[in-house]
């Protein structure tokens, strides 16, 4: 893709709240640091400390890093209760369209604003790992629950936006005289992702962030021209985020070693969930993720083992400091102006990324 990197601002480096719990193992039966509020909290404050500039807090269901059945933090109360723990960490929340009135979601969000002093965004998630939303009593086609997010979305921004009463009138949400106090602050974004034609639809409409999961260079150039051509159909300029994980070691042989051990207590029962799972998936971003490849590389420096035990994204850049640097670095290069990593356990690798990659990156950047 062509960017005029002259005008491009500062790129934006967030990390991530593991929901599912945590550890230097991953795919075990039972996390070793389970997803309490007071790990969760270490977590956000130790982002916060590093100056990263927000925190992605998932959606899900059940347990997707784990055994299924193993404890979950869900995710509105968690972020609630870490934006009072916290000082300038923006919160990136993952919500699913339906599960609430939208009504009363739309004065919660305001609510969580005031809460947070205006640190707060939306991640609208209309799909979904096939099986997820039906175990909440969910049974909706994939392209419904993408023309309710539309609906979801127009319906919030009408509510705070308006300081009259409002009515709004839709196939799947309806508000009669309906207000909203508080409103959210005008710096409040709605992030989207996904690969199908729908979601780039979805984004290019209504959404302020497109966030794509990683891939091969050359595969996420071939879907950032969709995103950039559904952009243009609209007369609007996207702004493209990308999530990964990142697993980083002074040597590429300690990168690959580390990479190796994550997995190496990996429970069956777990692997066997994930298949089951994925056997039954239709998301096309999880379809990239879960490829097979020797050794699950993907391509230089690019390895998808993590796919084995973890719903949704799950291929890590692996190499040395400057090897994950210049990784970044490409990807930057193709568009990327908002990078969501991770790393497990993830209080140990935010203060290691923070201190050995995040610095190089942006000096990289200023030499261009």
């Amino acid at each position: 893709m062509d960017f005029e990197r002259t005008t491009r601002p500062e790129p934006k480096i967030d990390w991530f709240i593991p929901i599912d719990g945590d550890g230097n193992k991953i795919g075990t039966v039972q996390a070793e640091r389970l997803p309490t509020f007071q790990y969760l909290k270490t977590v956000a404050q130790t982002a916060d400390r590093n100056g990263f500039h927000s925190l992605l807090v998932p959606t899900r269901f059940s347990n997707g890093l784990f055994e299924e059945g193993q404890p979950l933090a869900e995710t509105w109360t968690t972020v609630t209760a870490l934006c009072t723990v916290t000082q300038n960490i923006r919160f990136l929340i993952a919500v699913r369209p339906g599960f609430i009135s939208t009504g009363l979601f739309a004065r919660m969000v305001g609510t969580l604003d005031e809460i947070s002093n205006g640190r707060i965004d939306l991640n609208i998630v209309p799909g979904g790992i096939s099986g997820d939303l039906e175990k909440l009593g969910e049974n909706s086609s994939h392209g419904s629950r993408y023309e309710r997010a539309a609906e979801f979305i127009e319906a919030c921004k009408l509510l705070w936006s308006s300081p009259k009463p409002v009515d709004f009138d839709g196939t799947f949400i309806n508000l009669r005289s309906a207000t909203c106090s508080p409103t959210p602050s005008k710096n409040l974004k709605f992030y989207i992702g996904g690969a199908s034609d729908k979601a780039i639809q979805l984004t290019a409409k209504h959404g302020d962030n497109y966030l794509a999961w990683i891939l091969p260079t050359s595969r996420l150039d071939e879907l950032l021209k969709k995103v950039q051509k559904e952009h243009h159909l609209v007369n609007r300029t996207p702004s493209i985020g990308m999530r990964t994980h990142i697993i980083a070691r002074k040597s590429e042989t300690e990168a690959w070693k580390a990479a190796e051990t994550l997995l190496d207590s990996r429970s069956q029962t777990v692997v066997s969930q994930r298949n089951a799972t994925f056997s039954k998936n239709t998301m096309e971003g999880q379809k990239y993720q879960i490829e097979m490849h020797k050794n699950h590389i993907v391509d230089d420096n690019l390895w998808n083992g993590i796919s084995t035990v973890r719903v949704n994204c799950g291929t890590a850049i692996v190499g040395n400091y400057d090897q994950v640097t210049s990784k970044l670095y490409d990807y930057w290069k193709l568009g990327i102006d908002e990078f969501i990593l991770s790393g497990y356990p993830h209080v140990e690798e935010c203060n290691r990324i923070a201190e050995e990659i995040i610095p190089v990156f942006k000096n990289k950047l200023v030499q261009e």
